[in-house]
């Protein structure tokens, strides 16, 4: 039997996944990171990207936007904006928010605009590959 450990995900709008976990595999600020339990403890930010995470043998995949994350040997904590399995992403409205933001980008705005139309670009970008990569 794999050895595990303590997962949290914790979204803005729920918990979305809390239980034990074999492995955890992340992009974190600085690259991708690979969790087993026993890892040295870490603090880190995250940014909009994939989530991979094995419980009971089989990895599951979601959509997380901006966050941290906590590695302790026997626990890993999770905070992010928003977290979404494939299945729960609408790809109509995730499409459409992509589109809003190209348009937004071809705009004049200020550098502080720039930056959250930019930041609305990458998550739209990031629920679609998902979605259809995970999601069949």
């Amino acid at each position: 039997m794999a050895r595990t450990f303590q997962l949290e995900i914790i979204a803005t709008d729920r918990v979305f996944y809390k239980g034990e976990c074999e492995h955890l595999v992340i992009t974190a600020i600085d690259g991708l990171i690979g969790i087993m339990a026993g890892h040295e403890p870490l603090v880190t930010s995250l940014p909009t990207g994939e989530l991979k995470y094995m419980v009971d043998g089989v990895w599951k995949y979601a959509a997380i936007s901006e966050g941290f994350i906590q590695v302790m040997p026997d626990k890993a904590v999770i905070l992010a904006d928003s977290c979404e399995l494939p299945e729960e992403i609408d790809i109509k409205r995730a499409e459409e928010a992509r589109q809003r933001a190209e348009e937004k980008l071809r705009q004049k705005q200020s550098i502080m605009e720039y930056y959250h139309t930019q930041a609305a670009l990458n998550r739209a970008m990031n629920r679609l590959k998902i979605s259809q990569k995970h999601f069949k």
